[in-house]
Parts: C-alpha cells; sequence; structure tokens
C-alpha cells in the first residue's frame, strides 16, 4: 500500500512555465488524503511559495522544499539542513559577480536577493510569487542558509558549465527548471530528504510513490519503488524511473480512486 507520493513541480504538476495549479488536481490530492496518504510537493521553491500554491489543501500535505533543505509536516520543521555558512558566502559572491546571474538565497520562511536588474525582481515578486527579502549585503542575513541559487534569465544553460565545475565536490549542484541552479550542502537532495521521511515515519520505499521531471529529481526517483518520469523529461531522466506518464493527475487518479 502507498503511504506517500511525492511529486516535483515545475515540467512535472506545473506544465507549460504554470505558474498555478489546477483545481482539479486539489481535489484529487484531498481525496487521496483522505484515505490517509501523505502528498508532498517536492521542489526546489521555497516553504512559503508551495503552501501558496497548495493553498485550498495546504493544511493535508508535507513539503519537500529547497530540493530538500527543508522538510515541513503539520507547520513544524521535520528536518532542515543547512549549508555550511563560510562556503555559502563564497558562492554568494561569485554567483553575483557573474555577468547576467542573479542570486537566490533561501531561509526558513524567506529568500534573500539584491536584485541586478528589475526584470528579476518582477519575476521572483510578482510571477513566482516568493517571499521575499531585500538586502543591502548577503552578510546581513542572521539564519540558517538552506540554499543558494543562481538564476540566468538568459537561460541556465549559459551558466551550468562554469559553476558545476567551480563548486561540484564542495556542494551539490542540480539544474531546476529552465533558469535556476541549485547549490545545497553536499548529499542533501530530494532523494535523501524521502530517505530522511522514510525512517522518521516508518515507511519503506516500495510503500512510496514519486513523480518528476529533471535532474534534481533523480535520487528522488532512485529511493520509492514507484517511480514515474514525465513523458516530456530527457531520457537520462526516464532511465531512474519504472514508469513513464503524461500526467500526474491522471495517473493518481488511475491508481487511487
Amino acid at each position: 500500500m502507498i503511504k506517500l507520493i511525492a511529486s516535483d513541480l515545475d515540467g512535472t504538476i506545473l506544465l507549460k512555465d504554470a505558474q498555478s495549479v489546477d483545481n482539479s488536481l486539489f481535489e484529487t490530492i484531498h481525496k487521496i488524503s483522505e484515505k490517509g496518504i501523505i502528498f508532498a510537493p517536492a521542489s526546489g521553491r521555497q516553504y512559503n511559495s508551495l503552501k501558496m500554491l497548495f493553498e485550498p489543501i495546504a493544511k493535508d500535505l508535507m513539503y519537500i522544499a529547497e530540493n530538500g533543505s527543508l522538510v515541513m509536516y503539520n507547520e513544524e520543521v521535520l528536518f532542515k539542513s543547512p549549508m555550511d555558512r563560510k562556503l555559502a558566502m563564497e558562492i554568494i559572491e561569485d554567483v553575483y559577480e557573474h555577468c547576467n546571474c542573479e542570486v537566490l538565497v533561501s531561509g526558513l520562511n524567506t529568500a534573500y536577493i539584491k536584485p541586478k536588474a528589475k526584470e528579476y525582481l518582477h519575476r521572483m515578486t510578482s510571477m513566482v510569487k516568493y517571499t521575499t527579502s531585500m538586502v543591502d549585503s548577503f552578510d546581513d542575513i542572521q539564519e540558517d542558509i538552506l540554499k543558494v541559487s543562481v538564476c540566468d534569465i538568459s537561460g541556465i544553460k549559459n551558466s551550468t558549465e562554469y559553476f558545476t565545475k567551480k563548486w561540484s565536490g564542495k556542494v551539490l549542484t542540480a539544474v531546476s527548471g529552465k533558469l535556476y541552479l541549485d547549490f545545497t550542502a553536499n548529499g542533501v537532495n530530494k532523494g535523501t530528504a524521502i530517505k530522511k521521511i522514510q525512517e522518521k515515519l516508518g515507511i519503506s520505499p516500495d510503500e512510496c510513490m514519486a513523480f518528476g521531471d529533471n535532474y534534481n529529481d533523480i535520487e528522488m526517483l532512485d529511493n520509492v519503488g514507484h517511480s514515474y518520469a514525465m513523458d516530456r523529461a530527457v531520457d537520462d531522466i526516464k532511465k531512474h524511473a519504472k514508469h513513464i506518464t503524461e500526467s500526474v493527475e491522471m495517473t493518481l487518479k488511475e491508481n487511487f480512486l
């Protein structure tokens, strides 16, 4: 019996750059939750952003946020895995000085930004609708840093090679969508979050299902017994899934309703 379902958002639940979840999916997830199954959005997005996206059923869900750096359940921190502060600050400086790149620094309840371009500010506050805090200096951040992200508005493919070559080994890097590259502490990803949840709640991998479409979903797909890659995902991702689907909602209905 499935006890936990985790799903990526962008490119998995949210298709064609959508920024809102269909009401029909809310209804489907609610019915599944009534069966005692935990549904967990698993994303590089912040916790507050995920709660807003799933507002009609927000209290029913577990949240795997910040690429696995933070897991929230019943409005409490189940666990968090912050970055080494000195290393995070070095990465922040590198990203901020890099041409065409913006930096996003994730805390527990807010994301810290120092926009270089109005387009980036508009994207974070009006499109993605993040909870943000403007800083004059990233040194002003007083809390744990869960994740550092590069945002390249021209496409993250233009910056990935530089940053991964420079920082791989010191931190974990993962492409997240078309515009972002995320840095988390070594060993921290959606998959390790799934493993910690399994251990904490006494759930086996075979009692877990997951959906994903991008490289930051690989470890999550590898750590569940029922793994689904989206049909539009690249072949590298599909290799890690036991099933291919065109729709999360359709698959949920076929399996649980």
